[in-house]
């Protein structure tokens, strides 16, 4: 391991807070470096401040140098500009993984770089080790809180460069060392949902980006039962905000999100949350990233998860030669999704993965085949 400079990710969290301290119990030359990556719109919830305020207070508590930057910019061409292209396409994008990958990974690294620091460290729930010759990203220890699916775009550079001090321990340790260290996040409460909106109702945010457009929801069938607001709004095997009253003939069951057909702005709904509606065998994705810069073959097996915190799920991955691939699982999945990631491992390695561009799943390729 390098002697040399270690700049730690210090967002304001307890995850951060714990990799700092650990860096410095263990005798290494570090400093805290905060990112500000999204301007306060006006609404009150940015927490940005209150972060930051927070991260300085951790590394004066650790007496370590403390250093902010602002990648507004960077992140609303890297990132957000991204994010709003898939909504409007229809699709759900997930942007902690485009974060990782252009902000955290690479204008974080460059900057902490120019700072005069040789590695960086984050306050991930991963791991990385060295093995047969090149890096490998290992799931957290903790399987609840293991980050590896939003840190699978990285690749053997970053790996390099890069520490997650925290990756071989339990939330509740990492809690624990930050109460007997006396840290001032000790007790604060885990960020939740997209990490440039904070505490605020998602569908209003969004809408102050793709304005509402009214239109139908309709069973698979065609029956219309509702009206929505915007189908750029729901993701697949959404139940909450579709105000479905009751309908004749239909059973006093809730209604799930099963299709969205932009072209003719009309959402699709049926009725439980098993609907085989909502189920497919196999994707079909974007050209994909290795985290080892190669897939391991042209067709193997493995497990995968096409959302956080999925339990993984047994398939068969074959690999296209323009990079896409075709995942084909043992059993059917619910809810799999257009614009998030399928992440692939092998047991603890996690191999690398891609954006989900489509599936089997029968109303969407009705809709395809309508389309065409």
């Amino acid at each position: 391991m390098s002697g040399g400079r270690i700049i730690v990710g210090v967002s304001g969290g307890v995850d951060s807070s714990v990799a700092a301290l650990l860096l410095v119990r263990a005798g290494r030359d570090v400093a805290g470096l905060f990112m500000q990556n999204w301007e306060d719109d006006g609404s009150g919830d940015c927490r940005a401040e209150d972060d930051r305020r927070d991260a300085v207070a951790v590394c004066g508590r650790l007496g370590i140098p403390f250093f902010s930057r602002n990648f507004a910019k960077e992140y609303w061409a890297g990132v957000f500009e991204h994010f709003l292209a898939e909504y409007r396409a229809g699709r759900t994008p997930n942007p902690d993984v485009l974060c990782n990958r252009e902000i955290k990974f690479k204008t974080f690294l460059d900057e902490a770089r120019a700072l005069g620091a040789e590695r960086i460290a984050t306050g991930h729930y991963a791991r990385v080790d060295r093995h047969g010759g090149r890096w490998r990203l290992l799931r957290g220890v903790d399987a609840g809180k293991d980050q590896s699916y939003f840190l699978h775009q990285l690749g053997q550079a970053q790996l390099a460069a890069t520490e997650f001090p925290i990756g071989h321990l339990p939330k509740a340790e990492v809690r624990r060392l930050a109460r007997e260290a006396a840290l001032p996040t000790h007790a604060k409460k885990d960020s939740t949902g997209i990490c440039f909106i904070g505490e605020r109702d998602f569908r209003g945010f969004l809408a102050q980006y793709l304005p509402a457009r009214r239109g139908e929801i309709r069973t698979v069938e065609g029956q219309r039962v509702g009206e929505h607001e915007g189908v750029f709004y729901y993701t697949l095997g959404q139940r909450e905000g579709l105000q479905i009253g009751g309908v004749r003939g239909r059973p006093a069951a809730p209604w799930y999100v099963v299709g969205k057909d932009v072209a003719a702005n009309v959402l699709y709904v049926d009725q439980g949350s098993d609907s085989p509606w909502l189920h497919s065998s196999t994707l079909m994705s974007e050209p994909a990233h290795w985290v080892a810069g190669a897939p391991p073959a042209t067709r193997f097996e493995c497990t995968a998860k096409t959302r956080y915190r999925q339990a993984d799920e047994p398939c068969t991955v074959r690999v296209g030669d323009d990079g896409r691939l075709a995942v084909r699982f043992d059993a059917p999945q619910r809810a799999v999704t257009p614009g998030q990631s399928v992440v692939l491992y092998a047991g603890e390695e996690c191999l690398g993965g891609a954006v989900i561009e489509s599936t089997d799943a029968p109303l969407e390729r009705q809709l395809r085949e309508r389309a065409a």
